[in-house]
């Protein structure tokens, strides 16, 4: 997912998006040197095990930990990883959208 950050007054340029989950992840991906078939140390390894943002408020979880929570150890295809993280970048979305924190976000308008 992605979304765009507060907007400013500065018109010239293209507004920037903040990428967040799998989105976060494909960026990475089409940065690394990570082929498949591989296995979930293969790809923490070729990604030097990364942060990635889940929210748009920033919080992250590294790909190491989020591929401890798949039921995966190793992938076919880039589209597969893909497909067995979102769930569980999903879930930390959800979670953190429903903190006290996360609720105030939702209502105030910046």
């Amino acid at each position: 997912m992605a979304a765009r950050p507060p907007g400013g007054d500065d018109d010239d340029e293209p507004p920037e998006t903040l990428a967040f989950g799998i989105s976060a992840l494909d960026a990475r991906l089409s940065e690394a040197d990570v082929a498949f078939p591989a296995t979930a140390r293969e790809v923490v390894e070729g990604l030097d095990n990364p942060d990635i943002p889940y929210d748009t408020a920033g919080h992250t979880l590294a790909l190491s930990t989020a591929l401890q929570e798949t039921d995966h150890r190793e992938f076919e295809s880039e589209t597969e990883l893909k497909e067995a993280l979102h769930p569980v970048y999903e879930r930390k979305r959800r979670a953190a959208g429903g903190s006290i924190v996360g609720q105030l976000r939702r209502l105030l308008p910046f």
